[in-house]
């Protein structure tokens, strides 16, 4: 049975690493047995990820880094993101989920990352260890039930 992958990614906190981060997701998420629509999805979730800590975490100060580690299982159907960064606390599972009537309505176009990394992975969780960094999980199975047997799953999702 093939081991596990795993692949780290380290990026200064610049939006123009972005494309580097795609690509770094999608060189694993295509060995997995994720159907191609997931695949475009769970990168999506991964960029919306950095992009919220490139712009909010790291607001308040130039210099930082995103560290993100992505895992694929030997069976290919459980992708993880682990993404880690020392910049401002920010537990994006305290934000409700918006509006989307009004959202549309009053015509916004930004306020949707952590909305839709919602909606695209299984599992969202965060960690942080004041002044030493922030950890946001993020989790995607092939099949969605596999989630209830996940052994890392806070009791909170």
């Amino acid at each position: 049975m093939p081991e596990d992958m795993k692949r780290r990614l380290v990026i200064p906190n610049d939006t123009k690493y972005l494309n580097t981060v795609r690509d770094f997701v999608v060189e694993v998420v295509a060995n997995s047995a994720f159907p191609k629509i997931d695949m475009g999805r769970i990168v999506l979730a991964v960029d919306e990820a950095v992009t919220n800590i490139i712009e909010h975490a790291y607001s308040h100060k130039r210099e930082g880094e995103v560290d993100i580690q992505l895992e694929l299982q030997a069976n290919a159907t459980k992708f993880e993101a682990f993404i880690h960064d020392s910049g401002i606390h920010f537990n994006p599972t305290e934000i409700s989920n918006p509006n989307m009537e009004h959202h549309v309505a009053t015509g916004k176009k930004k306020g949707l990352g952590i909305f839709l990394m919602r909606q695209i992975m299984d599992i969202v969780e965060y960690e942080f260890e004041e002044g030493v960094v922030n950890r946001l999980r993020l989790v995607k199975y092939v099949n969605p039930e596999d989630k209830d047997k996940d052994p890392h799953k806070k009791k909170s999702d």
